[in-house]
């Protein structure tokens, strides 16, 4: 329910002349444990999981989202089928886009340190195969593909004041694992959409986890400069600058106050002059109970079992933009779309309402 002022607000919008925009982010947790296993449950209809994330992204009617956690593939089919489940479900989204991720991506090399080579973590991102549990963008209005960045080969040492692993001060795993190591987990990209609002800027990523490491902190590094990468990117330090108003969606895999991990970069990224952070909240998640942590309950977005309820899902519009409105579409029991929510993924759908002043 779009509450009062949100719903003036989106009345004064719609009087000037602009039409919201509702863009969202959703890690969907459908990626599966081989190759063309997620198309073949998304086709096949009877998959409870598939359904449920079809239902949420359906109830919240989303102009644009990216989405994390799909299983890429050469000719996007899995990504496609999502497209015409969604259609089916009376929310067409038609415009996709996708490229292959780092994750499964194989390396020869020992990149993870335990003196073993092919493993799913000596992938360029952790991947049991090429593709798995990657990103994606489906959207109502064109995506301009020709003129998408893809930041992906970037390597970790090259991001500017990168933060490397040493063991005994020598670099960890090796220097030859430095060397071809990238830096994003599963992608960073740049990519333009043409909306009755103009053109947007999609800056989505999906950040690896800080923690499955050893003292080396190699994951914790890594992930601090994922999500630090979008303030390089912003200062131009990776090429030129976003040409139009953007939005910063997708998974940093890091609370801004509470889990393992540098919170502070989290801290830094929403405090940033140049974007905005509505602190979209949920019933479900305010009622979940205390957790002891510092951070607003009613602001997660994800609840892992036996590990807690954390923040790590985001929509930062740049201040270019009004936000009318946005919410986390996590419902407290027993409220319609508590099923679906719970059943869809541990990660719950993030959406802001926007528009040009």
């Amino acid at each position: 329910m779009i509450r009062p002022a949100a719903l003036f607000a989106a009345l004064l919008a719609t009087c000037a002349g602009a039409e919201p925009l509702r863009i969202a982010s959703f890690n969907t947790e459908l990626g599966r444990d081989g190759p063309g296993l997620m198309l073949r449950d998304i086709e096949k209809g009877r998959d409870t999981q598939v359904a449920s994330v079809v239902a949420v992204i359906a109830r919240i009617r989303p102009d644009i989202v990216a989405l994390q956690g799909l299983d890429w593939d050469l000719e996007a089919r899995g990504l496609t089928a999502l497209s015409v489940r969604l259609a089916e479900a009376g929310w067409p989204l038609p415009h996709h886009f996708s490229r292959r991720p780092n994750s499964g991506l194989a390396s020869d090399l020992d990149l993870d340190g335990d003196r073993r080579s092919g493993g799913a973590a000596d992938s360029q991102g952790y991947g049991q195969f090429t593709g798995q549990n990657g990103i994606a963008i489906l959207s109502r209005y064109p995506i301009l593909a020709d003129e998408a960045r893809d930041f992906s080969t970037l390597l970790w040492r090259d991001l500017p004041g990168a933060t490397l692993p040493t063991r005994n001060s020598e670099p960890f795993p090796s220097v030859a694992a430095q060397a071809a190591q990238r830096l994003s987990s599963t992608g960073h990209w740049l990519v333009p959409v043409d909306t009755p609002a103009g053109q947007v800027s999609l800056l989505t990523y999906q950040a690896g986890p800080p923690v499955f490491d050893g003292p080396e902190d190699r994951n914790g590094l890594r992930n601090r400069d994922e999500n630090r990468f979008w303030q390089m990117l912003l200062d131009g330090g990776l090429g030129p600058l976003p040409g139009a108003p953007f939005v910063l969606l997708g998974g940093s895999n890091l609370d801004p106050w509470d889990g393992e991990g540098f919170n502070q970069t989290l801290r830094d990224l929403l405090d940033d002059p140049r974007l905005q952070d509505p602190a979209p909240t949920s019933a479900g998640a305010a009622m979940a109970g205390a957790q002891g942590h510092r951070g607003p309950d009613a602001q997660d977005t994800v609840d892992w079992p036996g590990i807690g309820r954390y923040r790590v899902d985001y929509v930062l519009p740049s201040a270019h933009w009004q936000v009318i409105d946005t919410g986390v579409f996590w419902p407290a029991a027993g409220e319609p779309g508590a099923e679906d929510a719970s059943d869809a993924s541990r990660h719950r759908l993030v959406w802001v309402d926007i528009a040009l002043p």
